[in-house]
């Protein structure tokens, strides 16, 4: 037995290649060994990582800092480390043709009331609809067993130039609900569900019976391979174009209105409902245009044509995501364009003339020649090698360079001057060297190591990020049950619990889309008032505070804003006190099976009102904390394509979910990671995207796939390691235990128990890990108990055999030793004689008288 140093969890993951067989965008074509020589170098294997304590959110310039300080008994780098399996998988031009196809019938006008038909305008595709593409394709590859990232490269439509994917309505779209009266009273009545002509039959054709659990495998789908998905797709679009047809622009809208009411999009039809019937629509607001998303279930996708859009933080943010954070092929490999015959001869004369021009009537022969070959070197290299159609110029080139080295060989006579006669030889070895004119087409150039470079990059960060993101600080252990303690906290009494200004039904399917396999939940709802609660209101007014906080918004002007907020962590401590810390103990206070996991929820009235200047909730070690005030418009300090996203904050759900979620499990923002070079928590807004708790750029807070298996590994991770340092530290102790003869014979005893306790404890370690590679995380979870009762028996075991070898070492052996050698035989003889000589017995003397 010796010390763990690491346990390796394997995820696989597929990276799906669209336009990328050279059909879609720039033509560019993507080979397998050009994707082994590029993705075979990223990083395959990393560590688990914590992103450690914040201290204040957010600066007055808005950059995270945290102390960099380990607080818990885990460290931030876990020795749980990721194994990634990356599969690449390149689907064919049929597949591109789907999705281009699609874009272009899902499209609509960002802006309904620009009726142009030049190709400048902006255009949103409806993610909605793209959802139905990528889950079918999945369920019809059979690749759900695995995460997949999708990389689309489709071409460019020309009367649809701009394009990005939204999810929900425009802000004209919402301006024309709210000024017709008619289409509002109609949205109301009208009922679904509406069937989705993409909904189509679920129709399977595996790709592989098995993930291929290597470090990099590819993959070349053939067209027969997805000929029925495709049918079914392509007629499902054809369906929906002739749906739009004919009809005006109020119509359209009115139709993707009723849509979202009756869709999948829960939240979105509870927020339009609300609005509709409030008749105001204050509280509606326009998604951001991207070019990525997370599904709902394990995959995302980036579109290197879409966009370019951004978003982060309004100002003095790290890490902000730009117009060039996703690698494009338009920008690199559609930059180098192949010149015309025409300009190629222009091109040439016009370098030509410029290098003679400076040659006066004295230069020898050589040297000409060396010139001119100068000038047809770094013209071939620029515009003849690796032509996809070889200009007439680059074969007439090539035929003068063989008459130079013709030429050249004229001058190495022994007639010609010594220096003229090396550098002839040195231009002819030259020539021999060249590859200039050959026939193939070279893949590697500078603009595709550039492109491929940032894709590997990018791609490595969705694993970092998405697949398998850093954890907040802390052990997150796996409980059977989670008992939601609701403290709904008003200014005045409520008489009844359904009056509150909340969606109950919204909060409570949102929490309970944090448990995992084997999990139950419990909600537990309570009513607080501060006027009836003298102690409650002392709290709260303690913990309120003011701030004057300096605010540069998006259009570069500076002003101050007086913020009232809460402390988050007076009102812990306050919080803490009351009633002896009452009401953070419910009735499974103690219980190992249940965690309880009080949310106290601040409804206030009047002024906006934040926690910790800057946010609507906030995760503590024993409580969540969720302020809600009656702002509708607030101007949050983030930003997506130069304008301010604005936070609803009668409604901080979504916040509230994503501090529930950390307080859970240690999920973060997606922005949020750990960098072993800073050795501190870093930001890349780039992947701040999707209709989750964790990203800016929608309102959206239905958890995906991603973060309910992330959530699993943060408990799987929380049990490994400590199972790991109860092992090593039992291992520690044996290692430090002294040995002898005598302490020998009770160790064999013990043997057995030991080793088949160590034996149970690394079994179970790969049963998990084995389970983890399956994505069957609801065995996993059935594991862990098991894994903490083996390894505390280890340590049991190892502590009763170290309790069974002290006896041996402190018994006192008491003996003599005695030397018996020569001298001491003659000491003995010599000891003897004189006793004998000195006891004799005496002959009596006679007595006289």
């Amino acid at each position: 037995m010796s010390q763990v140093d690491a346990i390796y969890l394997p995820i696989p993951i597929n990276f799906i290649f669209i336009g990328f067989e050279g059909k879609g965008n720039q033509e560019f074509k993507l080979g397998p060994e050009e994707m082994e020589r590029w993705f075979t170098k990223i990083d395959h294997v990393f560590e688990h990582t914590r992103v450690p304590q914040l201290g204040e959110y957010l600066t007055p310039f808005y950059r995270v800092r945290a102390d960099g300080v380990q607080h818990h008994h885990l460290p931030l780098i876990s020795s749980i480390n990721y194994n990634f399996s990356v599969h690449a998988i390149e689907m064919g031009e049929k597949v591109t043709e789907v999705f281009e196809r699609a874009i272009k019938v899902l499209a609509r006008r960002d802006d309904v009331s620009d009726t142009r038909s030049d190709g400048d305008q902006l255009w949103q595709v409806n993610i909605d609809e793209m959802e139905y593409l990528f889950t079918s394709l999945i369920e019809y590859l059979q690749i759900d067993k695995a995460y997949n990232i999708f990389i689309l490269n489709p071409k460019r439509d020309s009367n649809r130039h701009t394009y990005g994917y939204r999810r929900g309505l425009s802000e004209t779209e919402i301006n024309s609900i709210k000024e017709d009266a008619g289409m509002q009273t109609n949205l109301l009545k009208s009922k679904g569900p509406i069937q989705n002509p993409l909904d189509i039959e679920k129709k399977r054709k595996p790709l592989y019976m098995t993930h291929p659990m290597v470090k990099f495998a590819w993959t070349s789908v053939e067209s027969i391979d997805t000929a029925q998905w495709v049918n079914f797709c392509l007629e499902a679009l054809n369906d929906i174009e002739k749906s739009f047809s004919g009809k005006s622009t109020s119509e359209i809208v009115y139709r993707q209105a009723e849509q979202l009411l009756h869709g999948k999009s829960f939240d979105l039809a509870l927020t339009l409902r609300k609005e509709l019937k409030s008749s105001k629509m204050l509280g509606l607001y326009p998604e951001c245009l991207v070019d990525s998303w997370i599904g709902k279930e394990r995959w995302a996708f980036l579109d290197l044509t879409a966009g370019p859009f951004s978003w982060g933080p309004t100002v003095g943010g790290e890490g902000v995501r730009t117009g060039i954070s996703l690698p494009n092929v338009e920008k690199t490999i559609g930059a180098v364009i192949e010149i015309t015959e025409e300009e190629a001869e222009d091109k040439l004369q016009s370098v030509v003339q410029e290098k003679f021009s400076l040659f006066g009537d004295d230069h020898h022969a050589v040297d000409v020649l060396l010139a001119e070959m100068d000038i047809y070197e770094l013209f071939v290299f620029r515009h003849c090698k690796g032509r996809r159609v070889k200009l007439a110029l680059c074969e007439e080139l090539e035929e003068r360079m063989g008459d130079m080295k013709s030429e050249m060989e004229t001058f190495q006579g022994e007639e010609q001057e010594e220096i003229h006669r090396r550098k002839a030889a040195e231009a002819i070895k030259r020539m021999e060297q060249w590859n200039l004119f050959t026939d193939a087409y070279e893949n590697y150039t500078v603009a595709r190591d550039s492109f491929l470079s940032h894709l590997g990059a990018t791609l490595w960060g969705s694993m970092k990020h998405i697949v398998a993101p850093s954890s907040a600080e802390g052990a997150f252990h796996y409980y059977e049950k989670i008992s939601y303690q609701l403290f709904f906290i008003t200014q005045e009494k409520v008489k009844h619990i359904d009056l509150l200004p909340v969606e109950q039904n919204a909060i409570k399917q949102g929490l309970a889309s944090f448990i995992v396999p084997g999990q139950k939940v419990q909600f537990h709802p309570h009513m607080l008032a501060l006027s009836e609660d003298p102690a409650l209101a002392m709290a709260f007014s303690v913990a309120r505070r003011a701030a004057t906080v300096p605010v540069l918004l998006v259009n570069g002007t500076y002003k101050t804003s007086v913020r009232s907020y809460l402390d988050s962590f007076i009102l812990q401590h306050q919080l803490r006190r009351l009633s002896g810390g009452e009401l953070l103990r419910g009735a499974h206070f103690k219980s190992r099976s249940t965690l309880e996991v009080p949310v106290f929820w601040f409804i206030q009235e009047g002024d906006p009102l934040l926690i910790d200047k800057h946010y609507q909730a906030k995760a503590l070690l024993d409580m969540v904390i969720v302020v809600q005030s009656s702002q509708s418009d607030w101007e949050s300090h983030l930003q997506c394509n130069g304008q301010s996203i604005l936070w609803d904050l009668r409604n901080p759900l979504k916040a509230g979910l994503a501090a529930a979620a950390e307080h859970l499990a240690g999920l973060v923002p997606l922005h949020l990671t750990y960098s072993h070079a800073h050795e501190n928590a870093i930001q890349d807004w780039l992947w701040s995207f999707g209709c989750n708790p964790f990203a800016s750029t929608s309102s959206g807070w239905h958890t995906s796939l991603f973060q309910s298996d992330t959530i699993a590994r943060n408990y799987i991770v929380t049990s490994l390691e400590e199972s790991v340092q109860l092992v090593n530290s039992a291992i520690d102790l044996l290692i430090m235990e002294r040995t002898n003869d005598l302490s020998f014979k009770i160790f064999k005893a013990q043997e057995h128990s030991l080793v088949a306790s160590y034996n149970s404890v690394v079994s179970l370690w790969r049963q998990i890990a084995g389970a983890v590679g399956d994505i069957r995380y609801g065995d996993s979870m059935r594991s862990l108990s098991m894994l903490e009762e083996a390894s505390q028996r280890f340590l049991e075991t190892t502590n009763a055999t170290l309790a069974a070898l002290h006896p041996i070492h402190c018994t006192r052996q008491r003996q003599v030793e005695v030397q018996f050698d020569i001298s001491t035989l003659l000491g003995f003889i010599v000891v003897a004689a004189i006793l004998l000589f000195l006891l004799r017995p005496r002959r009596p003397k006679p007595k006289i008288n």
